[in-house]
């Protein structure tokens, strides 16, 4: 595989300057040890290996600004961390920069369920915020398949997605206000947690998916919400994408926004999970081209009855061809593991291009078609495997290797591969990162898709906020 070029410039950090970081955070939290930085250091799929001097895991926000301060006094390059669950090789350091690991701030300082807020530190896990909020009876809505190890700076600091998108919006969205350390070390207090405060700029949008360069998340306020006392959960095999985007706009018409997940998923990807995941079964009796994952949540009782009338119009109107809905919690479980371990199933079918990216939803079968179609051009054979959010039109255009084929061969062809599938993108509006974001990946792509005047407020808002490049350099601008 081609991976984009890290533009920063090897670190070159003395053994003395080392060793001023050391002590503010104590020789304990702090990693020189190579063995023991190792997890650290490599993202999940193994695209990605960094190297540091040391891994410094400060345990207050006065210890990160005191990083930041010598940081910019010794114009030592910094990578902020959160759970290293990032697919785009943005929480790295591929020049030898000092690892800033957040995972020891890890507090939730309060939860108010009448103000309907939880304020937690950038290092907490998102499972932890979700049973938190649910400890109140209320609900955090980020969902991801990383849950169990993300943390809420990364999910911030990323702008991630995720399921339950559709009905709660990204992770911009579920956020209040903010505290930040800045580059020369001040700390921006921001947290607050009204919903309204016309007092100027919301420089909250600055640091959400700026991936950590223009400043270190160390807490946050997040929104919640009432937590629904009905869940109904079905899996739809439908003929086409076109179906399945009828099937959308009938839930959201007949179910008043009771629709908090819609995911869409070839018939491919779940023969993959049928074929690799322990225990899988398929949940309808013959199989079809395209399926989809619905999930319906209220604080009302009735809601079956919303889900089989839905149902049932969409057959009548030929948008379905066959459905099952969930009869307990362990088997809407079940559903759900189906699309949640589709990125993995993928693995024993060879190498796999990958693409996170959105187009406008009514454009989704318009961008299957004409993608699936630009990369048989470039690799005929090769098997798009596409899944996704389509609710809000951020689709996983996968792409597994023709049968039989050499895998370093095929991935030698990922840039290739990107630029057509990414031409469609462009050609329908959409965005080549719907979620993952820019890291080192992208960077080059985005002079490509990015408006030249926003690309140009992007680099001002950089050289203003950290004029001495120290805050991961190398990605995103």
């Amino acid at each position: 595989m081609s991976i984009s070029p890290v533009r920063a410039p090897r670190a070159v950090i003395s053994a003395d300057v080392v060793q001023r970081f050391i002590d503010i955070v104590g020789a304990k939290h702090a990693i020189t040890n190579a063995s023991e930085q190792e997890s650290y250091l490599v993202e999940d799929r193994g695209l990605y290996r960094g190297h540091t001097p040391v891994v410094l895991r400060p345990g207050s926000v006065t210890e990160v600004a005191a990083i930041l301060r010598l940081a910019t006094e010794t114009a030592t390059p910094i990578v902020p961390q959160g759970g290293n669950t990032g697919l785009v090789g943005g929480q790295v350091p591929h020049s030898g920069e000092v690892l800033l690991s957040l995972n020891r701030l890890d507090r939730i300082r309060d939860i108010d369920a009448t103000s309907n807020t939880i304020t937690c530190e950038a290092g907490v896990i998102l499972a932890k915020v979700q049973d938190a909020a649910a400890q109140v009876n209320r609900l955090f809505p980020l969902s991801l398949g990383a849950e169990g190890s993300c943390t809420i700076g990364g999910n911030l600091s990323t702008n991630a997605g995720g399921t339950g998108a559709l009905a709660y919006g990204v992770a911009r969205d579920l956020v209040l206000g903010l505290e930040v350390v800045l580059p020369d070390g001040r700390v921006w207090h921001g947290l607050n947690k009204l919903k309204k405060d016309n007092t100027g700029y919301d420089l909250k949008d600055l640091f959400i998916g700026a991936e950590g360069t223009l400043g270190v998340i160390t807490a946050a306020v997040l929104k919640l919400f009432p937590r629904p006392s009905t869940i109904e959960t079905a899996f739809i095999g439908l003929a086409s994408p076109s179906a399945a985007i009828g099937l959308l706009n009938l839930v959201q018409e007949r179910t008043g926004g009771a629709a908090t997940s819609f995911e869409l998923i070839k018939a491919l990807a779940l023969e993959f999970a049928l074929r690799h995941g322990q225990g899988v079964r398929d949940p309808l009796s013959t199989r079809h081209p395209w399926y989809v994952l619905l999930q319906l949540s209220s604080q009302r009782a009735g809601l079956r009855g919303v889900m089989e009338e839905v149902l049932a119009e969409a057959a009548e109107r030929g948008l379905i061809e066959d459905a099952a809905i969930a009869e307990s919690l362990e088997q809407a479980k079940a559903f759900w593991r189906i699309r949640e371990i589709l990125p993995e199933v993928q693995k024993p079918e060879g190498g796999s291009v990958k693409h996170d990216v959105s187009v406008p939803i009514a454009l989704i079968p318009e961008f299957l078609e004409l993608a699936d179609a630009a990369v048989q051009k470039v690799v005929p054979g090769a098997r798009p495997v596409p899944f996704g959010h389509a609710g809000d039109g951020n689709i996983h255009y996968n792409i597994s290797q023709p049968l039989g084929a050499d895998k370093a061969q095929f991935l030698a062809r990922w840039d290739e591969v990107n630029a057509a599938v990414h031409a469609v993108v462009t050609k329908l509006g959409g965005s080549i990162s719907a979620e993952h974001g820019i890291g080192v990946m992208k960077r080059d792509l985005l002079p490509g898709v990015k408006d030249p005047v926003a690309l140009d407020l992007m680099r001002t808002l950089k050289r203003t906020l950290d004029p001495s490049n120290i805050l991961n350099p190398g990605k995103v601008v």
